[in-house]
């Protein structure tokens, strides 16, 4: 029967990325707290869980021309660090065993859900604020010097995921939006999706050589996920997407709110 349930899992969060391109570590890493499993287990096999699913859309993405890989470069020479680095000095030894290792993974979880759900709220007022040049915040800062407001962006990305497998996908595609608005929208979530791929991998392997990753739940995620994604991609022409996301942020907002708060 839990075969059955974590491949269902699997299926339901595929098809959620499918039809909205939003849901990876923000559906399933909840999911599998709801399913009882330790927060490390839970984050550590969605990360290597991301890694797997987004490598293909990667692949896919860098074949039709939409990656740009100085951006992804710059992404990763920040976040890869910041992952390893967490690994080695802080989730590691006898931190992982108290309480305060499983605190400190929920609160990221819950920080970074409600972030997520703001972010999905606001990203068209953001990007409209950027397109226009107006003043918002330290915006034309930003744009001014990309290349380093990139390196920490992927730097804060490289902490956030590693900390919460959350991140990588609408969190991190919105930010490059803003900071690269002239750039057509699907290569930004091309470049975005390139870089998950060997972010998510660094951060879960730190947690599988550290024995948090349930190898059996991963191959359940996976046999449910990779056709359900397709599947959801295929209808998503057919659902209004309004709607569907008005939903997901929704779901978000309140699991964030949970994780953070109770």
């Amino acid at each position: 029967m839990e075969f059955i349930l974590y491949v269902f899992a699997g299926a339901l969060v595929g098809f959620a990325i499918g039809l909205t391109g939003v849901g990876g570590g923000s559906l399933m890493t909840p999911l599998l707290l709801m399913f009882g499993f330790p927060a490390p287990v839970a984050i550590g096999t969605d990360l290597l869980y991301a890694a797997l699913t987004k490598a293909t859309g990667a692949i896919s993405h860098h074949r039709k021309g939409n990656v740009n890989w100085k951006i992804v470069i710059t992404l990763a020479s920040g976040s890869i660090p910041v992952a390893v680095l967490l690994h080695l000095f802080l989730l590691k030894g006898d931190f992982q065993e108290g309480e305060q290792f499983e605190e400190l993974l929920t609160l990221s979880l819950g920080v970074m859900l409600i972030l997520t759900s703001i972010i999905l709220i606001s990203k068209d007022k953001l990007i409209d604020y950027s397109l226009k040049n107006k003043p918002f915040f330290i915006m034309g800062s930003v744009h001014r010097y990309k290349g380093i407001t990139t390196f920490i962006v992927g730097a804060l990305l490289g902490l956030c995921v590693t900390l919460s497998s959350v991140g990588a996908g609408a969190f991190g595609a919105a930010v490059l939006l803003i900071i690269y608005r002239h750039s057509p929208t699907v290569r930004i979530i091309g470049t975005d999706v390139a870089h998950a791929v060997p972010l998510t991998l660094v951060a879960g392997l730190g947690y599988l050589f550290n024995g948090y990753v349930d190898g059996l739940l991963l191959l359940c995620l996976l046999i449910g996920s990779l056709p359900a994604i397709h599947l959801g991609a295929h209808v998503s022409s057919n659902v209004p997407e309004k709607i569907l996301q008005k939903i997901l942020i929704t779901i978000l907002l309140l699991l964030g709110i949970n994780y953070t708060f109770f």
